[in-house]
């Protein structure tokens, strides 16, 4: 019986490295057209790259510790890896836009004095602008003819999703629709302004630099001195196999985990809330 769970074991690992593999690469290892339409698609290809990582992370981890709360972690932390490898780009990501907004404010103020109009510069500036919101200023300068400036700029708001977007969006609203004054100076320090905030972004990043490293020591630290104690002097930790050393071992692995969250939330952004947003016209009765 030990042997046959073993051997079901071996496989579900087996087949989990192979589906993790073939998710890095690109690979498409089922042929799943069918369920593919609609909503599914790449989601569909993530759940299973999930499915695999969690699967992979709480078999390997029990077989080697028979602890049922670290094999729990460890597939939760396997299912979780996905978005943590997408979030470490967050930060570049972030920086990137708030330029690229800057950049481009700074391409409209230039481009409006030898313009022949707001929607002119806006069109002039689509083949330029920087690549996080070049498909956005396109679909932008695209809308303008058939959907009306105002409205063309909010649906462009909607898309970047940037507090700093919306600033740059209300300004030219405001000019498109009551013909503001200053129109160029007023871009000029929104881009300024955009500038300032990727500035703040990478000073907090590398100030935050030294807290990031600690974590990752500990971390790294924690575990390898687990799995050494695990395949090396086994008896050490036999008191964790009792009933009573799991719900101990719980306690640990909660009291890690909420210090982690509380990390993570200390470490965000705080954002302003939009205020620019598409207006919706219900039809009248």
């Amino acid at each position: 019986m030990n042997g046959l769970v073993l051997a079901a074991l071996g496989g579900c690992i087996g087949v989990g490295l192979l589906l993790v593999f073939a998710g890095c690469q690109g690979f498409t290892v089922l042929n799943l057209d069918w369920l593919r339409s609609g909503r599914f698609g790449h989601s569909f290809d993530r759940l299973l790259l999930r499915m695999a990582l969690a699967a992979g992370g709480a078999f390997v981890t029990l077989w080697i510790s028979h602890w049922i709360v670290l094999g729990v972690v460890a597939g939760g932390a396997a299912w979780w890896s996905p978005t943590w490898s997408r979030s470490r780009g967050g930060y570049e990501r972030e920086l990137a836009l708030v330029e690229a907004i800057a950049a481009w404010t700074e391409q409209v103020r230039d481009t409006l004095a030898a313009a022949n109009g707001l929607e002119h510069a806006l069109g002039a500036t689509a083949q330029v602008a920087p690549a996080p919101i070049a498909g956005a200023v396109e679909r932008l300068a695209a809308r303008v003819d058939y959907d009306g400036l105002p409205d063309a700029l909010r649906r462009f708001a909607d898309e970047v999703d940037h507090p700093m977007a919306d600033f740059v969006v209300a300004a030219l609203v405001i000019a498109a629709e009551k013909e503001a004054r200053d129109l160029g100076a007023l871009l000029g320090h929104l881009a300024e302004a955009a500038r300032d905030e990727a500035r703040m972004r990478t000073r907090v990043w590398v100030g935050r630099a030294r807290s990031r490293s600690a974590v990752r020591i500990i971390v790294t630290v924690i575990v390898t001195f687990v799995v050494g104690l695990l395949v090396f002097n086994r008896a050490y930790l036999e008191p964790y196999d009792t009933a009573g050393g799991q719900v101990v071992l719980s306690i640990i692995v909660a009291a890690f985990g909420a210090s982690f969250v509380l990390m993570e939330r200390m470490a965000r952004i705080a954002m302003p809330q939009r205020f620019i947003a598409r207006r919706v016209i219900q039809a009248t009765p």
